[in-house]
């Protein structure tokens, strides 16, 4: 049975939401940037807005730090998004998948890497057809057919420098 959850954004945190063996990472843009999407005969450049969302998707699981740097890379520092030719070999090796835009649908049936539209992001058949947006202070996940949970993750990216001799 399919069904909507609501999750409550605390502050500047992301959201985990975990299926069986795959998982998202969702967070909500604070301040309007160009998103860069390259391709291999274009450069796109899409407008993202205070309330549009940035989600990466690990289709196949494994370990959430490389996901939360994917997501500052966008959503802080604004690093441009590359999309893979179609047939490109590259595809079937990332782990990572990162899409920026007001409404996100989750797809098993596209290649990893390899679809410049940003409304649609490739993930595990367990999180197939999953929409997910935010509607003022909370991430709406619409679709939901199988058993996920959902974390706030507490995350600060702090540096220090430290002087040599």
């Amino acid at each position: 049975m399919e069904k909507t959850i609501r999750i409550p954004f605390s502050g500047n945190n992301p959201i985990l939401i975990r299926g069986r063996s795959s998982f998202l990472l969702a967070a909500c843009v604070r301040e309007k940037f160009p998103l860069i999407i390259e391709t291999d005969t274009e450069e796109l450049v899409q407008g993202i807005y205070p309330g549009d969302l940035i989600i990466v998707s690990a289709p196949e699981g494994g370990e959430i730090a490389p996901a939360l740097y994917l997501l500052e890379m966008v959503k802080t520092y604004h690093t441009p998004v590359i999309a893979l030719g179609k047939d490109h070999p590259a595809s079937r090796r990332l782990s990572y998948v990162v899409s920026a835009a007001e409404r996100i649908e989750m797809r098993c049936g596209i290649r990893r890497g390899t679809h410049p539209d940003q409304h649609l992001l490739c993930a595990a058949d367990e999180l197939t057809g999953m929409i997910l947006y935010a509607d003022g202070a909370e991430l709406v996940i619409e679709h939901c057919r199988g058993e996920i949970t959902a974390a706030v993750l507490a995350w600060n990216l702090s540096l220090t420098e430290e002087k040599m001799g």
